[in-house]
């Protein structure tokens, strides 16, 4: 990911001529539940560029997901769609474009610009089981986060009063 994110704000900046980081944040990885969840964040995901302002539509951006979803892509394809139609609890490939492409154009009648902080601060998203699944696998590293719920789902977010060491009952940090 990182290498992808490098060259695409690379190419971002020189296409531009402008300089600096391409995304606001680092890249973070979110475990997601299948099924609507994961349907929910691809297409989050796809409206990432509509976002930047980079373009009006997830099809104006070659190098998304939106065209392998949809069939367009012919060459170079990262998404195995097989796997995402088991995922996403799909049994055609039909249903799973008809579906991306109507969740896609509701979105963007919504509001495409909005970050959902469900989405961009959180290491586990789907129902308040697989969450707090995601948290007890995390073991003590887990034991500081916080599950909270998200519009229609559940995260695993950290805690937010861990930001240093307690001593004596003072909190030591920023």
């Amino acid at each position: 990911m990182q290498l992808v994110a490098g060259r695409t704000g690379q190419e971002f900046n020189i296409r531009k001529r402008r300089k600096g980081a391409f995304w606001e944040d680092r890249y973070h990885a979110t475990a997601v539940e299948t099924g609507d969840h994961l349907r929910r964040c691809l297409v989050y995901i796809d409206l990432n560029m509509v976002r930047a302002g980079v373009v009006r539509h997830p099809s104006e951006w070659a190098y998304g997901g939106y065209h392998e979803i949809q069939g367009t892509k012919r060459r170079n394809r990262i998404i195995e769609i097989d796997a995402l139609l088991e995922a996403l609890e799909f049994s055609t490939v039909e249903t799973l474009r008809e579906t991306h492409r109507e969740r896609i154009d509701e979105a963007l009648r919504a509001n495409p610009l909005m970050r959902e902080e469900c989405w961009n601060r959180s290491l586990a998203v789907g129902s308040a089981e697989y969450v707090l699944r995601a948290q007890e696998s995390l073991g003590l590293r887990g034991r500081y986060r916080a599950v909270e719920g998200c519009e229609t789902m559940h995260v695993l977010r950290e805690a937010a009063e861990k930001h240093g060491p307690v001593w004596g009952g003072v909190i030591i940090g920023p």
